[in-house]
């Protein structure tokens, strides 16, 4: 769960919070898609933040799609939170990202916004061999998430990609220690909730999203 400690401390960037996330969403959608960063069409699997729905990330699942990849929400409906039965949720989690291997013979990527990359850190630890990357939008550590990539124990390729202009999450604790197999990313003047409408995000995970499944060389413009 996003911890009180996560939460940001900057009154100014909160109050700010939904007049950059309406400028994100304006600008995400005043900028065409560029159907030169299409990929080679794996599927993807999208998690929504906490208080969102797959309706809040319908719109980057689209341009996603319109790049050529296989786009999924993850059917749960509103992600309230896992106090209640974290297990069921990623055992449900976990036999949707089975079915989706199967479907298209390959691993599937998975992006988590806020509180879902959480979810999607936690599947890749349930399922490496199903999970082609973990990439991770404003979304906060945990002490045993960090243990994980400060250990080096973690299996699967990740990137964690964070703004200072969060009002929402403390950008420092989107932040682990980078590896061969895990990347930070900073983009600027991004927002909580813009995180999955602006157009920078969207170059982002083009970049990333085309990389070959076994890479670990890193060459991303944030």
């Amino acid at each position: 769960m996003i911890t009180l400690n996560a939460i940001s401390s900057s009154p100014m960037l909160l109050a700010l919070e939904p007049y950059h996330a309406l400028c994100n969403y304006i600008a995400g959608h005043m900028q065409p898609t560029d159907f030169s960063e299409n990929g080679d069409g794996h599927p993807v699997l999208v998690i929504p933040g906490l208080g969102s729905s797959g309706a809040a990330t319908a719109d980057l699942r689209m341009r996603l799609q319109q790049l050529g990849y296989a786009t999924y929400d993850w059917k749960q409906g509103v992600n309230t939170g896992h106090g209640f039965d974290l297990d069921r949720w990623l055992l449900l989690l976990t036999e949707q990202v089975e079915a989706i291997s199967d479907q298209h013979t390959a691993s599937v990527s998975v992006i988590g916004w806020s509180l879902g990359g959480i979810y999607a850190r936690e599947l890749a630890m349930r399922c490496p061999h199903l999970i082609r990357q973990v990439i991770t939008l404003a979304t906060p550590f945990n002490a045993a998430d960090l243990s994980q990539y400060q250990d080096g124990h973690h299996r699967v390729s990740s990137t964690s990609i964070y703004s200072q202009t969060d009002g929402i999450v403390k950008w420092e604790m989107c932040k682990a220690p980078e590896s061969g197999a895990h990347r930070n990313i900073e983009v600027q003047g991004v927002s909580h909730f813009g995180m999955v409408h602006h157009p920078v995000i969207l170059n982002v995970l083009a970049q990333l999203l085309k990389q070959p499944a076994t890479t670990s060389d890193y060459d991303v413009q944030g």
